[in-house]
């Protein structure tokens, strides 16, 4: 009996350290349609620069501490995580909108290799660690009901604890924060979420730098227990049943107010068409910025203009982009208004 609560611990454990890495697949997927098999190179990448910068930062800066070397370590290697995050999307994603699945699935293994050399080059390709203080030694628990007891990896334990705070943590960011409900507006429908005014190209920035720093703490985990060498790869395709199990779409991006549920109370709402977006018009929309209406602002042009300022304009005060703004920053912040250009 004490053998088998030891492998169910340890199956345990490892299921949810398993599960942290296939959290990072299902974010991307949910949000981009896109299955991404750069994943596994992403706790890779993550790892080599949390490894290195806490090999380097007691070097640059005499820091003896190792608590303040590796805090140090991980808020760079997430830096870096979220540069990562904005290149992919600006090089390869960007540029991909609407492409069948065979393409995207094809773009995520030529991240995959670009990571791979990438860290290379800059890293290094040696066997590195990563110690952040976890203890090794095993414990023994239960000694009272079974002879000799049953042995339980600390470090498992400590590791599944973090495993479960960042799921958790991940939880509130996605149920209560707008951007959360943006992202899960988008994972319901990417269209739909479009046409409400979310940004695409935004929310995929985000989601990217939420896996970066998934894979972060994934890579810094696995690191510590094996070392942070290339066969860490290898744990994305471990995690794969992971994700076969438990679905693709089933993450934390679900919960109450999804989009069809928020499109569904907007289509009900009585609608407002206010024509020019002068200054009568952007004071009428404001003004009903709280008010449960649906809005169509209508205007000839996609900017509002100063007009006391045209003076300074004709005698070289100023020069017009001072005196005019784009109605879509404007009224970035009001969720209830819908531009449309027209005569």
């Amino acid at each position: 009996m004490a053998f088998f609560l030891e492998t169910l611990f340890g199956g345990l454990m490892a299921g949810m350290l398993y599960a942290l890495v296939a959290l990072g697949f299902v974010l991307i997927f949910k949000a981009s349609g896109v299955f991404n098999f750069a994943q596994g190179a992403m706790v890779l990448f993550a790892a080599l620069a949390m490894a290195r910068f806490a090999e380097w930062i007691p070097q640059w800066t005499g820091i003896d501490n190792k608590i303040v070397a590796n805090v140090v370590a991980f808020m760079l290697a997430a830096g870096v995580m979220f540069i990562c995050a904005w290149f992919i999307e600006r090089l390869v994603l960007r540029h991909l909108v609407n492409q069948d699945a065979a393409t995207l699935l094809m773009a995520t293994l030529g991240i995959t290799y670009f990571l791979e050399g990438v860290g290379q080059t800059i890293f290094g390709s040696e066997i590195y660690k990563i110690d952040v203080g976890m203890p090794k030694d095993p414990v023994f628990i239960l000694e009272s009901l079974f002879d000799g007891g049953v042995m339980v990896n600390q470090e498992d334990v400590i590791a599944a604890l973090i495993a479960a705070a960042l799921v958790v943590a991940l939880s509130v960011f996605f149920q209560k924060t707008g951007t959360g409900r943006a992202l899960r507006a988008v994972a319901d429908d990417h269209q739909a979420a479009q046409s409400i005014g979310i940004p695409l190209s935004r929310i995929w920035v985000i989601v990217w730098c939420v896996a970066g720093v998934v894979a972060l703490v994934a890579g810094m985990i696995w690191g510590s227990k094996l070392g942070v060498q290339f066969s860490l790869t290898t744990v994305a395709l471990r995690a794969l049943p992971v994700v076969i199990l438990g679905g693709p779409t089933a993450t934390v991006l679900k919960g109450r107010g999804s989009l069809q549920d928020i499109d569904q109370q907007a289509l009900m709402a009585p609608h407002v068409v206010i024509l020019g977006g002068g200054f009568g018009g952007l004071w009428a929309t404001r003004a009903l910025a709280s008010a449960p209406v649906r809005i169509t602002l209508v205007d000839r042009s996609n900017h509002h203009l100063f007009q006391p300022l045209l003076y300074q304009v004709a005698t070289a005060g100023l020069s017009a982009p001072d005196i005019a703004a784009p109605l879509r920053h404007i009224l970035r912040r009001q969720r209830n208004v819908e531009r449309r250009v027209g005569g």
